[in-house]
C-alpha cells in the first residue's frame, strides 16, 4: 500500500490492475467510474476535483468512491459535486460530527455509504440520523436497510429532531 498524504499525489502513480483491464482514452486518461484511495493518509481532499479531471475521461460519471482508512476529519462538500455517485466508502477515518452526514443529503443517487469505524459511529442515534437525513440510501455500513430501519429511523426522528419554528416578526409601530 501507498502512503498519499495529498491528492495531488496521486497524478504520477499507475492504477493498480483489478479483474478487467483498465481503459483508457485517446489522451490517456482513464476511462472508469470508481475511484479507489482507500489505505492511505489523505486528511483534506484539498485539489480533488483537479486531480479527478486530470486522471479520468468522464470525472462526472464518477459513481463509485472509496476513501476507506484515510484520516478524513470531515465529508469534503467537493464530494457532493459528484451527482452519479451511488457507493462512497468513508468508513475508518476521523470524521466527529454526525453534521457532516448533511452535506451528503444532495447527491440525487447516493445508494450505498460506509461510515463505520469514524468517532461518530458513537454518537447516540447514529444509524437513524444517517437514515433520516438519507432516506434514498439502500446499504448503509454494509449491511442492507430494511422497511423496520426505516420506520426506527422516523419514530428516532420525531423524538429527536424539532422541526425548525418560525418567528413571525411583528411590526413595531
Amino acid at each position: 500500500p501507498k502512503s498519499y498524504f495529498v491528492p495531488t499525489d496521486l497524478t504520477s502513480e499507475e492504477p493498480r490492475t483489478g479483474l478487467r483491464p483498465l481503459r483508457h482514452s485517446k489522451s490517456g486518461k482513464s476511462l472508469t467510474q470508481s475511484l479507489w484511495l482507500n489505505n492511505n493518509v489523505l486528511n483534506d481532499l484539498k485539489d480533488f476535483s483537479h486531480v479527478v479531471s486530470l486522471l479520468l475521461e468522464h470525472p462526472e460519471n464518477l459513481a463509485w468512491i472509496d476513501l476507506s482508512f484515510n484520516d478524513l476529519s470531515s465529508i469534503d462538500p467537493v464530494l457532493t459535486t459528484f451527482f452519479n455517485l451511488s457507493v462512497l466508502y468513508l468508513h475508518g477515518n476521523s470524521i466527529q460530527r454526525l453534521g457532516e452526514v448533511n452535506k451528503l443529503a444532495v447527491l440525487p443517487r447516493l445508494r450505498s455509504l460506509t461510515l463505520h469505524g469514524n468517532p461518530i459511529e458513537e454518537e447516540k442515534g447514529y444509524r437513524q440520523y444517517v437514515l433520516c437525513t438519507l432516506p434514498r440510501i439502500t446499504t448503509f455500513d454494509f449491511s442492507g436497510v430494511t422497511k423496520a430501519d426505516r420506520t426506527t429511523a422516523e419514530v428516532w426522528k420525531r423524538m429527536n429532531i424539532k422541526p425548525k419554528k418560525f418567528r413571525i416578526k411583528q411590526n413595531a409601530l
